[in-house]
């Protein structure tokens, strides 16, 4: 057995992978996925097609591959976090759409769970803050909105996960109901000291307990499922930034990456310390077989590479998205122009759902080009935000940034987010390091690999070093936090 297959379920879309036992990838399938917005702040996703269009890739790569089940010691799962799924036990089938974690339709109820009192306890136990982005609220909504459900939830009729759940579940054939610790510690269910779901959480969402999977370890067992002709073993879980950490070898307190995807998700190990920063969440992140509970400490964006869609499909910009650098190299800076990505809010350090997506700066100069330029700046300074309160919290120099995602292929972006920071940013020869860190949790849960058997799977391709001098990066960093300021706070009267 050859090889390790791993499901890589994002936004956009889902793709599956093979990876050998020095990880490198051998074959890769993709399907695109549809995201609905039926109403403004809301975001959805057909859990079916989530289900289908992950076992179609799982099934295209080992054809393409020309590999069977043998072959493949174990599977793995990465999955993008927090969207939320119900579904009946019986049929199998989703009692509502997917609820994804950019939607923010539950912003009133957590702000008037915020106004009772209830943020200090929810921070305490789940080092999470009591946002829409997370699970709870999602679920709460759906119990409280789908006729029924809150009471065949007390009966055991349906079950909750997250992405991850819902695969296994789909993949055993209903025979396992289970998640694992990096996922169910963003549902704000989650109690991250006691490794439990916690009962005065429960209470106060009103979460009725039948409904939530039992917990395993990252690189557990989670039972196994047909796939190329016969059984494989599903080992390995996590979700997609803290198995993006792992693949990076972001092994140590200190150590950062950002994945550039639909948002940017800056992780930061932080070693055996659960740390508390203001504006960032903490939560568990991957740990190998015999090495001790470890943390991050995570900001989370959610705009980056939609900022560049919605330059393709809002605006007509660009045709494709990998045209945005060619656009943005016309022009040597973005002419004053600053973009503000609040389109669903500002995530992290400043957790503004009332925030809107700002333009600044446009004059009658203000061509295309300097919009895709100062669109790649908004992501660079976006991330900044992130990264100056995690250098407040862990105290100790933190010498570069590791990147992954999609947006990563883009120099320009990264060159940019080099001057920005500040700070050396690290590309990887391998790009996929969530599914790598899928491979890493998979080989090292099946026996295959042990915890100090992964030299060489992270190997640098490019290292992009800043350009631009400490005045003018300040100077630039002042004039964004002018334009947050005009963004926040747009829509607070507007409910959802």
């Amino acid at each position: 057995m050859t090889h390790f297959l791993v499901l890589d379920q994002g936004t956009s879309s889902s793709r599956a992978m093979l990876f050998d036992r020095r990880g490198r990838i051998v074959a890769m399938a993709r399907r695109e996925l549809a995201v609905a917005c039926p109403r403004p702040g809301w975001v959805e996703q057909d859990a079916l097609e989530i289900r289908a269009s992950q076992q179609q890739a799982a099934e295209e790569v080992m054809v393409h591959a020309g590999i069977g089940a043998r072959d493949v010691a174990a599977l793995g799962i990465a999955n993008q976090r927090e969207t939320t799924v119900v579904w009946d036990r019986t049929s199998g089938q989703p009692i509502a759409p997917a609820i994804v974690w950019q939607d923010r339709r539950t912003a009133a109820l957590c702000r008037d769970l915020s106004e009772r009192g209830a943020a200090e306890m929810v921070r305490a136990k789940t080092g999470l803050r009591l946002d829409p982005y997370f699970s709870a609220t999602k679920l709460a909504w759906i119990l409280a909105h789908v006729d029924g459900a809150r009471e065949r939830g007390h009966r055991g009729e349906l079950a909750f996960g997250t992405v991850d759940s819902w695969l296994v579940w789909n993949l055993t054939e209903g025979r396992v109901h289970a998640t694992d610790v990096t996922n169910a510690s963003r549902t704000l269910l989650f109690n991250v000291d006691t490794l439990d779901w916690d009962a005065d959480l429960l209470e106060l969402f009103d979460i009725p307990r039948a409904l939530l999977p039992e917990v395993r370890p990252s690189a557990g067992r989670f039972g196994n499922t047909q796939l190329g002709g016969g059984a494989i073993d599903l080992i390995g879980v996590a979700g997609d930034q803290p198995a993006a950490l792992l693949g990076q070898q972001c092994r140590k307190a200190g150590d950062v990456k950002n994945t550039y995807g639909t948002g940017a998700f800056v992780l930061m190990h932080s070693g055996a310390r659960r740390l508390h920063a203001e504006g960032l969440i903490a939560s568990p992140v991957c740990s190998l077989p015999g090495e001790p509970r470890a943390y991050g400490l995570e900001g989370s964006v959610f705009v980056a590479g939609a900022l560049v869609q919605w330059l393709r499909d809002g605006l007509g910009l660009i045709e494709k998205s990998a045209d945005v650098e060619a656009l943005a190299r016309e022009v040597p800076d973005s002419g004053g122009v600053s973009i503000v990505p609040a389109l669903t809010g500002l995530g992290a350090p400043f957790w503004d759902p009332a925030a809107r997506g700002t333009i600044l700066g446009v004059t009658r100069g203000t061509t295309a080009a300097h919009l895709a330029r100062a669109s790649l700046e908004a992501i660079a300074y976006r991330t900044r935000d992130v990264v100056e309160a995690m250098r407040d919290a862990i105290a100790q120099p933190i010498e570069s940034l590791r990147v992954d995602g999609g947006a990563a292929v883009d120099d320009l972006l990264l060159q940019i987010q080099a001057d920005v920071l500040g700070l050396p940013i690290l590309r990887p020869r391998t790009t996929e390091t969530t599914a790598l860190g899928a491979a890493m949790l998979t080989a090292a849960g099946s026996g295959a690999v042990d915890a100090d058997g992964f030299d060489g799977w992270w190997q640098a391709e490019r290292r992009f070093v800043p350009t631009r001098s400490e005045d003018l990066r300040q100077r630039g960093y002042r004039q964004w936090r002018r334009a947050v300021e005009r963004a926040r706070d747009w829509d607070r009267d507007v409910e959802p």
